[in-house]
């Protein structure tokens, strides 16, 4: 079911915050992020137009590239499709633009598929859980982020199309879920931007998993992008107080409290109202986990990854993934070839001290898991790729390592063949 009346409703709000920036974008600027806004999901706010973005090196600007809708992130086809549409008016437009969505791989991963358990015979659509020891839960209330990063893979939550969103109001069954699990330790909650809430409602879903004393659950984590998009959250929003107290129950509830914050470049990491909002959620006594996927146009060079590591140490917070752009939406806009992404992730690592190589990486987050690029390298006389799973749908598959004939053109892992003349990857066997 497509609910084009609130996707409407929030591109309508959107399109004031573009008003408000059109004297720095040129008529053809605004005409491409009107049209690719009509398929991808495109919302910005104040922060990110008045604080991170210099409008002086527009289209450069890695923070405008990550935020504003950019031509080639729709192919000719698909942009002539939508525009077209768009300048008929004759009731097509929203269609053709879910035909669109539905071409640009909505479900990565198979996550629809694989990743949805059941309990007691009921489909539980707010959880996902591929990984042992990890649950994932998204609360309903948290379907939005203050603003959307244009390479998102979750973006299909955000268009109006039911079927392809994760959703969930009954913690009780998540608590239930763990229950019935005992190999899970972590529960994150993610969305959207669980951050969107008020404290009082994030404590509604916090309350009954922190207080039904569930013996294998350690870490309570949430992924976010509110320290880059929206720090006041943390600092001078009217329950910032209430929220950070929150953090600190459920720490002396005696679980640890891990933000997976996600940023994306330097420049996030710059203004003194991100910098005090980092320093009171560590005050809390919970960690600060930072990771990003690298992207074309937006930091793709090793002296971006190195500065961005060091500062997040200097910060107090731990460099944790380098991702890679997955395949869907705008992928083929902001991929880096596998073999390039290794160079920048090793060039990098050598620029920074130990305590900041607690990142990971180059890490594909593909259908059977976690997918680690370890090196390319020569055996037998064959030049390979080596990769070792990080994480695994099957358990039995973490720590392996296997080879892949090398590609230069690869850009995830669809894109790689068995090396030494096997006909399939042991994990397809």
């Amino acid at each position: 079911m497509i609910k084009n009346k609130k996707y409407q409703a929030y591109l309508l709000n959107n399109f004031k915050n573009l008003r408000q920036v059109q004297k720095y974008l040129t008529r053809e600027e605004q005409y491409v992020i009107d049209v690719v806004g009509s398929v991808l999901p495109f919302k910005v706010n104040n922060y990110v137009i008045d604080e991170l973005i210099n409008w002086d090196n527009i289209p450069n600007d890695p923070i405008f590239q990550l935020t504003f809708p950019q031509m080639g992130m729709l192919t000719k086809k698909h942009f002539g499709e939508i525009a077209h549409a768009r300048k008929m008016n004759n009731g097509d437009k929203e269609i053709i633009a879910n035909r669109i969505r539905y071409e640009l791989n909505p479900d990565p991963a198979k996550q629809n598929k694989y990743n949805i358990p059941s309990l007691e015979g009921t489909k539980l659509t707010g959880i996902q859980h591929k990984y042992d020891q990890t649950v994932l839960f998204f609360p309903s209330h948290g379907q939005t982020c203050h603003a959307y990063c244009t390479f998102c893979f979750r973006w299909p939550q955000f268009v109006g199309i039911d079927e392809l969103k994760f959703a969930s109001r009954e913690t009780e069954l998540l608590v239930d879920y763990v229950k019935e699990n005992p190999k899970v330790t972590d529960v994150l909650f993610t969305g959207g931007d669980p951050m969107v809430m008020s404290t009082s409602r994030i404590e509604s879903y916090l309350r009954p998993l922190i207080n039904s004393h569930i013996p294998n659950l350690q870490t309570i984590r949430i992924g976010t992008k509110a320290l880059s998009y929206w720090p006041y959250r943390f600092v001078t929003n009217k329950d910032a107080d209430n929220l950070l107290h929150l953090f600190e129950k459920v720490i002396k509830k005696g679980y640890n409290l891990a933000f997976m914050a996600h940023f994306n470049h330097p420049n996030e990491l710059q203004t003194p109202i991100v910098k005090k909002a980092i320093q009171r959620i560590l005050n809390t006594g919970a960690q600060i986990r930072t990771q990003a996927p690298i992207m074309k146009h937006i930091n793709d060079k090793s002296e971006i990854w190195s500065t961005m590591w060091n500062e997040q140490v200097k910060l107090g917070m731990i460099p944790y993934y380098m991702f890679i752009a997955r395949d869907t939406g705008a992928q083929n806009y902001f991929a880096v070839t596998l073999e390039r992404t290794l160079k920048i992730y090793q060039r990098a690592f050598r620029k920074v001290s130990g305590i900041a190589r607690t990142a990971r990486g180059p890490s594909m987050s593909a259908a059977p898991g976690k997918v680690h690029i370890l090196g390319i390298n020569e055996i037998n006389g064959e030049k390979v790729f080596t990769l070792k799973f990080l994480q695994g749908r099957n358990s039995q598959w973490v720590g392996k390592s296997f080879f892949a004939k090398y590609n230069p053109d690869a850009i995830w892992l669809n894109d790689l063949q068995p090396a030494f003349g096997e006909e399939k990857f042991f994990f397809q066997k």
